[in-house]
């Protein structure tokens, strides 16, 4: 059976670690980093993900390694769930056809026995994570963001004091299954204690405990769980954060089951219901509600409220620190059984059949005389199965004990081995220990060295890099090349029997030993691909820019009316959901002349963008003049990609050196002087809390932010935001009320403290604590940003006057449907916010990773872009006042805030009320009111076969608002914005010659597939031939 270790990826801005992919015919496994980009470079190398059960997690529990791996497992969560439901439906086909032929259709019970029967029999999806110590407490800091059900996340982490020591001659595995065998070794820098005392037992797989064995109640203010009394101090916190992390991807909660309660004891925030006395049907409650200033009209009212998930039970996670261990792993294959000899097996009368097979399978049978025959009399001699290590080293001091392990000298765990892949921080593998144990110590291995020493920051992503070199070629004053370098610079060379990782590499297993660099990814060939670029597109091209020319006076004149016309946006995520090939997810920068920069939204991998935009020196110019970062809401794709940004930050400006925290009667504006030079974070309690959470588990630079919950203004009631320091939920709940809203109201913090002259956000309807923002600077200039949202006639008020609205656009509008059900706007919907608000400039971003069409402009007073096609035309109209779904029952900043202690981070989401709420009744499921549904469409939209739009819609404005669609990688000046419709024509023309084309794949194995049909194969268009040459 073959089996081979395939590389992924390589250090570069796009994956920032080493993923490697472990082949069998029947499963996968993920080895090495889960770093922030490796679910859309495995979408990039066409790698199955489906068949993936196990991760290996390697070096140590940092951002940089685990960063995507919260993205990764959402995936892979929502598609086990799609392929549960279709084999759940399946198996109720076929027990419905066995109950028909059995003749007992009739019979309800017979019927559920045999439903049962065959449900029994689907496979549970079980994902298992191998890693170094801090993972599960890294998982559960997300428990406010994060749920899923039906995929199990089972997580080992391995402590330094782990020996591969047991069985004989201390060869046992530490896990192993059908195909693998694995012992991980755990390793420590040089003098360096471990982390923590462990805990954990000797086998892999201690009980998982739940949250309700952990926690026996709730003290009387419902806010501290109470330890169970069997527990140690060790066996609580690991269990604590385990149970989190079970319940957070396998709980049995349900969002339609409600228990009854008296008003007056409802926790808010909340979503109430109450039963229609008329229709007797679920219904939300609409009346007052607790905490208001209003009394209660009827507190003994029953109401139906929902128990809170249990993972927002933990209100804090245990104490935690970083953890040091960095984890490598030996991985064999099993011993392949010798050669079965036929002759030898007729010679022992053994009938031919199922006795051969047997005996192949390593059986001992009877022959026809009644006598044993055993599998050595007809096999040959066995063989070791193939194995390889995989050896992560984040830096030098990790080399000594790395080659000190006794490991290595064990051959019962050797044998086989004959290749180690190395996975190496900078200046590790250039160090000549490590060298001379490559070459001497190691010398009839084979060595694959993957480190940014000797693996070029080549582009990763081929698609998006070459649809980036075609929007060069029609627009190169907005559109660069991405940053890269096909060449690594000059190391000394590595031992004879090493090489460089290279993207697509193998290591064959099986049947021989191998390393095969035939499946090798070229690098992408920026002059193909614009060698493929048709002429009638450059000439299109050509015509925009002679357009831009003969237009030149009235853009000047427009831009001249811009309070500051230099303000630089560069998108780096315009893609909704999920990272696909082309759009990465949300991410817009900001660069205020004379302010700084500005960050709306960090989906993951913003960094790795940042990286591919701005060359090394403008990008540490870059990091240094951020200023602020505003997260919208908490969804994963929209803040995933943080705390790397912040990490770079606080390494560039910072050093990486700490600060000491604020005490509580600390003048919190000294904290704002230029010499702090501390970064904003601008978001609700409930992102802070994150981030100050996992402070715990690494060192990315809280201490050097400004943590600023913005509290959500209500401009129909002349409620304006104010901003407030962040307090931890721990802090506020050991307050008492006089205590906290002293504190609240020293902790007050004017938007004169950032250089602004005024920040507002407001609730918009997408999910619970979603925000809307605009933002205005002393020079009149005045920015917005819609986050995510249906069309919102408060976030209109708040940025009326705005200079520029970027605003999400979803979905095409013969999807307004869509838009409703899924808390979206369209196209025409976010113009329409924008003309509303009377901005001059107006960017698109968000789409749906579809085919997305341009807005083609027409302007009232009949200018516009001339476009041959006869276009709908559509009207952009302003949002309707009724911003019901965003209302919120809090009114005050105090109350804002205190939603970061609160158990319940997302009424759509998660469970939203305290335990104690239930009067003892047992909860009930109920048809709760459904959310709006997608209204039929007409229209068939195609699947997502090319990143751009293959096709144009018309609108008609009623302003000079001058509106740009975003694509990942741009770059644009407001003054220049009024250009970049001009250059319509040549897009659309791009596009069309790009959805005609037909598909090619590149294949897990890195061969390319040719599709025909009608052009498409899973969604994707063409490569170019500089693409097909990098994959």
């Amino acid at each position: 059976m073959r089996s081979f270790v395939q590389v992924l990826t390589t250090p570069t801005a796009d994956t920032p670690g080493t993923t490697l992919m472990l082949h069998f015919d029947d499963k996968r496994y993920l080895i090495g980093s889960l770093g922030e980009g490796t679910q859309r470079a495995t979408v990039q190398m066409g790698a199955r993900l489906l068949k993936v059960n196990e991760c290996f997690l390697t070096g140590r529990t940092e951002w940089s390694n685990t960063g995507g791996l919260i993205g990764m497992i959402l995936t892979l969560a929502d598609a086990a769930a799609s392929s549960k439901s279709a084999s759940t439906e399946d198996a109720r086909k076929k027990a419905m056809a066995k109950a028909r032929k059995l003749g007992v259709l009739e019979d309800a019970e017979k019927l559920r026995e045999i439903e049962q029967e065959m449900l029994q029999g689907l496979p549970t999806n079980v994902l298992t994570l191998f890693s170094p110590p801090n993972l599960n407490h890294t998982l559960a800091t997300a428990r406010r963001f994060v749920f899923r059900k039906g995929m199990p996340v089972s997580v080992h982490e391995i402590p330094s004091e782990h020996q591969n020591d047991k069985g004989e001659n201390g060869t046992e595995a530490y896990w192993a299954d059908s195909n693998i065998k694995v012992w991980p070794m755990s390793i420590l820098p040089e003098s360096s204690p471990p982390t923590r005392p462990s805990s954990q037992s000797t086998s892999i797989s201690p009980r998982k405990r739940s949250i309700e064995e952990v926690y026996e109640g709730e003290t009387s203010n419902g806010t501290q769980p109470v330890m169970a009394d069997d527990l140690t101090p060790a066996e609580r916190d690991q269990l604590t954060v385990k149970a989190v992390v079970g319940e957070m991807f396998n709980s049995s909660w349900r969002l339609d089951t409600l228990f009854p309660t008296r008003l007056a004891d409802v926790k808010m925030p909340a979503t109430i219901f109450v039963r229609n006395q008329t229709t007797h049907k679920i219904e939300k409650y609409r009346g007052l509600t607790p905490g208001g200033r209003l009394p209660l009209p009827d507190p003994d009212l029953q109401v139906l409220v929902r128990k809170p998930w249990p993972g927002a039970l933990v209100e804090t996670l245990p104490p935690s620190q970083p953890a040091k261990e960095a984890v490598s792993y030996i991985i064999r294959n099993h011993k392949q059984r010798g050669k079965f000899f036929p002759e030898k097996a007729k010679a022992l009368k053994v009938p031919v059949g199922r006795a051969w097979s047997q005996l192949q399978s390593g059986e001992s049978v009877e022959n026809t005389d009644g006598e044993m025959v055993h599998p050595d009399q007809v096999l040959g001699p066995s063989k070791e199965g193939g194995g390889f290590a995989v050896v992560d080293l984040p830096d030098s001091t990790y080399i000594a004990n790395l080659i000190a392990r006794p490991e290595w000298r064990n051959e019962g765990i050797m044998a086989g081995v004959g290749a180690i892949v190395w996975i190496c921080g900078p200046g590790v593998a250039t160090d000549e220990r490590l060298r001379k144990f490559m070459s001497d110590a190691m010398a009839k291995l084979q060595h694959v060295v993957s480190s940014p020493d000797y693996c070029p920051n080549n582009v990763a992503l081929d698609s998006a890099g070459a649809a980036t070199v075609r929007l060069h070629q029609v627009d190169d004053r907005h559109y660069r090349v991405p940053a890269h370098d096909n060449m690594c610079a000059a190391q000394s060379p590595l031992p004879s029997n090493a090489q460089p990782a290279v993207r697509g590499q193998l290591v064959q297993l099986e049947p021989a030993m191998e390393v095969q660099n035939k499946q090798n990814i070229p690098l992408l060939d920026v002059k193909a691909v614009e060698g493929e670029t048709s002429k009638d597109v450059l000439d299109e091209a050509a015509r925009a820019r002679e357009s831009v020319s003969s237009d030149s006076v009235a853009i000047e004149s427009w831009a001249a009316t811009l309070p500051d016309r230099n303000v630089e946006i560069t998108t780096l995520g315009t893609g909704s959901a999920l990272p696909s090939k082309y759009r990465n997810v949300s991410a817009t920068l900001m660069r205020v002349p004379g302010w700084g920069n500005l960050l709306f939204d960090c989906g993951e991998n913003t960094l790795g963008q940042l990286k591919r935009v701005f060359p090394p020196d403008e990008m540490k110019q870059v990091l240094q003049d951020l200023r602020a970062v505003t997260i919208s809401h908490m969804h994963a794709d929209h803040h995933l990609g943080t705390v790397g940004v912040l990490k770079a930050w606080y390494t560039q400006v910072h050093s990486a050196t700490p600060s000491p925290p604020p005490s509580p009667d600390t003048d919190l504006h000294t904290l704002f002087a230029p010499d702090q030079n501390r970064l904003a974070i601008l978001a609700e309690p409930a992102m802070l809390h994150w981030l100050s959470e996992y402070a715990a588990v690494e060192d990315f630079g809280f201490s050097r932010l400004a943590p600023l919950s913005v509290g959500a203004a209500f401009p129909a009631k002349n409620q304006a935001s104010r901003m407030n320091w962040f307090i931890p939920p721990s802090e506020l709940a050991a307050m008492t009320a006089r205590n906290r809203s002293a504190r609240f109201t020293n902790n007050h913090i004017p938007p004169s403290l950032l250089g602004l002259s005024d920040v507002q956000a407001v609730l918009v309807q997408h999910c619970h604590g979603a925000r809307a923002i605009s933002i205005t600077w002393p020079n009149g200039f005045k920015a917005s940003y819609s986050g995510d949202c249906r069309p919102s006639a408060a976030f209109s008020k708040i940025g009326k006057g705005s200079t520029v609205v970027i605003h999400e656009a979803t979905f095409d509008d013969e999807l307004q449907g869509d838009a409703e059900a899924k808390n979206h706007s369209t196209t025409s919907e976010a113009l329409g916010v924008a003309q509303a608000m009377g901005v001059k400039c107006c960017v698109l971003t968000h789409f749906s990773q579809r085919y997305q069409k341009l807005p083609v402009l027409e302007y009232a007073n009949g200018n516009g872009i001339g476009v041959e096609e006869d276009l709908p035309m559509l009207e952009a109209s302003a949002p309707a006042e009724d911003d019901k779904d965003a209302e919120d029952h809090r009114d005050t900043d105090e109350d804002d805030e205190l939603l970061g202690a609160d158990a319940a981070a997302d009424a759509q989401t998660y469970a939203d009320q305290p335990a104690s709420a239930s009067n003892g009744d047992g909860g009930q499921t109920y048809a709760l009111p459904p959310k709006v549904p997608p209204k039929p469409s007409n229209i068939t939209t195609p699947s997502a076969a090319s990143p751009f739009a293959p096709s144009a819609v018309k609108f008609k404005l009623q302003s000079d608002m001058k509106v740009c669609v975003a694509f990942d990688y741009m770059r644009v000046k407001l003054g220049e914005i009024a250009e970049m419709q001009h250059y319509t024509p040549a897009l659309l023309k791009l596009f069309e010659e790009d959805k005609d084309q037909p598909e090619h794949v590149v294949a897990a194995n890195g061969a390319a597939k040719k599709k025909g049909g009608n052009g498409a194969v899973n969604g994707q268009r063409k490569k170019s031939k500089g693409e097909k040459k990098s994959g």
